[in-house]
This record gives structure tokens, sequence and C-alpha cells, in this order.
């Protein structure tokens, strides 16, 4: 009975793939680390500086910007993928550059995606330190740079925890990979994306395995996301 279930024959297969390192298995799941990864570092590379400028200076129209930056928390995915086809694309302003379908196009559009995110957190992380701390720091002749330094080392944790969550979202997401990448085998598939095929093709073993490393990636992100809430 348990022979004719393809369930359970793909769950074994799939585990039988991943023991044995299967070359394609292996490649994919590289890939979708290398664009996930490189895309929250140049991220958190534009964003939280930017959410710093937010959260320490005062200007006109400040909580308007930080309530469209939680707006763009749910911001359609594939709105996202969408836009960053058309200006990738031959008839957008940034075609020249040759980015559509490739793994560069794919960290440029996560990058983007995640960047809202990111920033908000960042506003939202140095919002929970007491300002009487930071009056505290300003009292003690601190200067302003000092200041600013003080306060974001005691939001680290915090402004880690969001980082964890942007990578979070940017490898698990297929709707925008799907549309730069095209999932081109051997250049621009990745886990979601080859899940997605393999899945239509029936091809489960292989849907499983792919299926099974990418929860094990989200398990490990939640792992240290709360090891990093515990600090």
């Amino acid at each position: 009975m348990v022979n004719g279930n393809p369930i359970v024959e793909g769950f074994i297969e799939a585990i039988e793939l991943i023991i044995a390192l299967d070359p394609q298995v292996v490649e994919i799941t590289i890939r979708s680390l290398y664009v996930s990864l490189t895309a929250t570092f140049f991220a958190a590379l534009i964003a939280l500086p930017l959410g710093a400028l937010i959260y320490f200076y005062e200007f006109r129209g400040k909580h308007a910007v930080v309530s469209t930056l939680q707006t763009l928390y749910a911001l359609p995915t594939v709105i996202v993928g969408l836009v960053m086809f058309l200006m990738l694309s031959n008839i957008g302003p940034f075609g020249f550059l040759r980015l559509l379908y490739t793994p560069g196009g794919m960290i440029a559009t996560q990058t983007v995606l995640i960047i809202p995110l990111l920033m908000g957190l960042t506003v939202s992380a140095l919002s929970g330190i007491d300002r009487d701390k930071r009056y505290t720091i300003t009292a003690l002749g601190a200067s302003r740079l000092q200041t600013v330094m003080t306060i974001i080392s005691e939001a680290r944790f915090a402004v880690m925890a969001g980082v964890l969550l942007g990578f979070g979202r940017a490898i698990s997401e297929v709707g925008t990979v799907m549309i730069v990448g095209g999932n081109i085998r051997g250049a621009t598939r990745v886990l979601t994306t080859a899940i997605a095929l393999n899945t239509s093709m029936a091809n489960y073993s292989m849907s499983i395995a792919l299926g099974i490393i990418l929860l094990a990636v989200a398990l490990g992100v939640n792992l240290a996301l709360s090891l990093v809430q515990r600090r």
C-alpha cells in the first residue's frame, strides 16, 4: 500500500536525492542562497542608513513616510516583479544592463522588494529605545554622532531581527523571481520556482526534496531570529 502511494514514494525519493547530494538539487539550493543573501546584503546597505535618517531627523511628512513604508509591507510581489521586468527589459531605462533573465536581475528585484521592509523595521527598532535614554546620552555631553551610534548599538539585535526577516521574505519569494528570472534551468532556477515547476510536472520527489531544503532554511532563519530576540 505504501509502495502505491506517490506521495510516500516521492518523499522517500526526495530523502535519497538530498542524501546523495543530487547535482541539480545542490545547484538550485546554492543559487537560491546566493541570490537571497546578496539581495539582503545590498538591501541592508541601503535601508538601514535610510531608516536611521528617518528616525533621527524631524521633517515635514515624516509620519506619512513611515506609514507608506508600513503599507509597502503588503505590496503584492508580482507588482514588484512586473515593474522590475519593465525597467530591465529592452524597452526600459535599464535595459542596457542586460539583467533580465539573469541572477543579477533577480538580486536587484529582491533588493527592491525588501528595502521598504528593512527601512520600516529599522525605524521601529530604533523607536523601541527608551527616549529617556536618548536624552540621558545627550545630557552626558555626547555629540550627535555619538548619540546616534549609541542608540543604534542599543537597537542592534532588533535591527538584526529585521534583516533576518528580510532574508526570509527574499528566499521564499516566487512571483518576482519567476517574472524577472524566467525560471531558466541552470541559470535562474531557484528553490521556489523549481518547486512550482516540478509540482506542475508531477515530479513529486524533486518538489519534496526542494521543499524540505526550503523548509530547513526557513527553520534556520526562525531559530536565528528567536536567538536574536532573546538577546
